[in-house]
């Protein structure tokens, strides 16, 4: 049977925008991107094919979003912002705000805004957790590399850099400037301070704590506890605590 003519093929007219949604005219949204209702899209925004944005999403100016991203419901993403292929971000996630950055007067003692006038880089494969918050570099950038999970109500601060298939759980907070690099693995409720290093393949354990300027070291090793050590150490001090609690 002889194929059928490609006449016959259906495919899309052009993209589908609700009519609630609002997309500058200066946009470039490709030809099978979805928009749901009330999103905004601002100048200058490029969005790849493929890629869906939720209901209520808020698209800040020259924002880049890459092909066959997921962007679900009431999303923000601050101007300067650049998704890769294939991010996932799940609802109420905000992406390249302000960081934390302030400088104390020493005559009046308030406290100044530190310009934070640098951007967020996400690259491909990456999923960022619902209500999740990554700040925009304050002079440079902020880097999520290929390949990293975050999960629900996850922090990261301005200038982190989150190497590939890194994987941080809930609740974690990352102060400023911070490294974590490729392979680590960070759980629930960590909180790491700024300038710290989290060393290629380490697993740094729930609620575990990390001193800033510290850096651990050591593919496959776990850390655990405040500030966190090597599990067999944190262990060993576990055990003598419960002797010692004994002989009381």
């Amino acid at each position: 049977m002889d194929a059928m003519p490609d006449t016959l093929v259906l495919r899309p007219s052009r993209n589908i925008i609700h009519p609630t949604a609002v997309v500058h005219s200066s946009a470039m949204v490709a030809f099978t991107v979805r928009v749901e209702a009330r999103a905004v899209i601002n100048e200058n925004v490029e969005i790849g094919e493929g890629t869906r944005v939720g209901s209520g999403c808020a698209i800040g100016a020259g924002v880049k979003i890459g092909r066959e991203c997921e962007i679900y419901p009431n999303v923000t993403i601050y101007p300067g912002t650049s998704l890769g292929d294939r991010v996932i971000v799940h609802a109420g996630a905000v992406l390249g705000s302000d960081g934390f950055g302030y400088v104390r007067d020493r005559k009046t003692g308030h406290y100044e805004k530190f310009p934070q006038v640098g951007h967020l880089i996400i690259e491909d494969d990456v999923e960022i957790g619902a209500n999740a918050t990554v700040d925009r570099g304050a002079l440079d950038e902020t880097r999520i590399r290929r390949g990293a999970k975050i999960d629900n109500l996850v922090h990261i601060g301005h200038n982190c850099q989150i190497g590939e298939d890194v994987v941080i759980a809930a609740q974690t907070g990352l102060s400023g400037s911070i490294t974590i690099e490729k392979g680590a693995v960070l759980g629930g409720q960590v909180g790491i301070g700024e300038h710290a290093t989290i060393g290629e393949g380490v697993m740094l354990g729930g609620q575990g704590g990390v001193l800033p300027n510290k850096i651990l070291r050591g593919k496959g090793q776990a850390f655990w506890g405040t500030p966190a050590q090597p599990l067999r150490e944190y262990l060993k001090q576990l055990a003598t605590l419960a002797r010692l609690s004994k002989k009381d």
